[in-house]
């Protein structure tokens, strides 16, 4: 048996499947656990750490289906380095949070650059293929510029 939804009930069964499409204005805000750090030894000298994330994952704000992406983050750290662990727990937490991409990449590095003040940071999220279409956002920061 096939059943039909009418366009209304099909607008109102997708505004109850997805709790998250409003929630975006209060990105900026959302907290987020720590993220730790560790004093570097090397601050004297300008060098590059490459982190990346092959699993993470978070909600589409309008459909309320799983959103899988890479996760690649560079910085050059200054007097702090990012702590590994606390970092995947920090990621982890995303599972269950309704977020655009292009509010989530900021939203990464506005909160990684509060935590180890870099020198300079490039965040790059590389979301896998939904219906066809791939995205990848890419935000930076350097230290002194806005």
């Amino acid at each position: 048996m096939i059943r039909v939804i009418a366009s209304g009930a099909k607008q109102s069964l997708m505004k109850k499947i997805s709790s998250y499409e409003n929630r975006q204005k209060d990105i900026r805000t959302l907290k987020m656990p720590d993220i730790e750090v560790w004093d570097n030894q090397y601050a004297d000298r300008d060098y590059v750490v490459d982190l990346s994330s092959s699993e993470f994952t978070c909600i589409c704000p309008k459909t309320a289906l799983p959103d899988f992406a890479l996760i690649k983050v560079s910085y050059k750290p200054a007097r702090l380095c990012l702590e590994l662990k606390s970092l995947k727990l920090y990621l982890v937490e995303y599972r269950n949070v309704g977020i655009f991409h292009e509010h989530l990449v900021n939203k990464l590095l506005d909160d990684l650059v509060k935590a180890c003040q870099p020198r300079w940071m490039r965040v790059e999220v590389v979301m896998n293929p939904r219906g066809g279409i791939g995205t990848t956002v890419t935000a930076e920061y350097q230290k002194g510029v806005k």
